[in-house]
């Protein structure tokens, strides 16, 4: 009804400018706008919310709330974890390295030790090396008795000589 009273009253003044008369400006219509009041527009009237469809949306409501929740605390908690896995593995990778380090000194060391072991003489080595060096020893001991022997021997000839050419007169 507003609108046809609207459209009324802007055809009237259409009507007055242009000078013609519109077939909406009938006397009919003009009777029957002026016979109904404006009584404002009809409000549809809004649908009851039932127990049921509020419990569900509430439901719906209640859920998303928490899983929105739940899925927070859930991201946090593998944040946690994952940063305290990252640790774990830096701390790991470096004892990791600290091993390897070991390791590569202890291969060192070994590598050491058989070049001295190849290059220095075992037991065996050393007891026919002793055997050999006592021989020499004794070898050397008997001919320096017997140089002493003839050193002595020849002291005697030198000494009964001299006696000899002590007592016989020169002249």
């Amino acid at each position: 009804m507003a609108s046809t009273l609207r459209c009324l009253s802007l055809s009237q003044k259409l009507a007055q400018r242009t000078g013609t008369r519109l077939l909406s400006t009938s006397r009919v219509l003009r009777e029957e706008a002026a016979a109904s009041p404006n009584l404002g527009t009809v409000s549809s009237p809004k649908k009851p919310v039932g127990g049921f469809r509020g419990g569900i949306i509430g439901f719906l409501f209640g859920f998303s709330l928490a899983s929105a929740f739940a899925a927070y605390h859930l991201l946090d908690e593998y944040k946690a974890a994952s940063a305290a896995l990252q640790a774990s593995v830096e701390e790991l990778q470096a004892s990791t390295e600290k091993v390897s380090a070991h390791v590569r000194r202890i291969e060192a060391v070994e590598k050491d030790l058989k070049a001295l072991s190849q290059s220095s003489a075992s037991k065996d080595d050393l007891s026919r090396i002793r055997a050999e060096v006592k021989k020499l020893y004794d070898g050397l001991h008997i001919e320096f008795l017997d140089l002493r022997s003839h050193v002595w021997g020849m002291q005697q000839d030198l000494h009964s000589i001299a006696k000899k050419e002590a007592t016989s007169i020169r002249v």
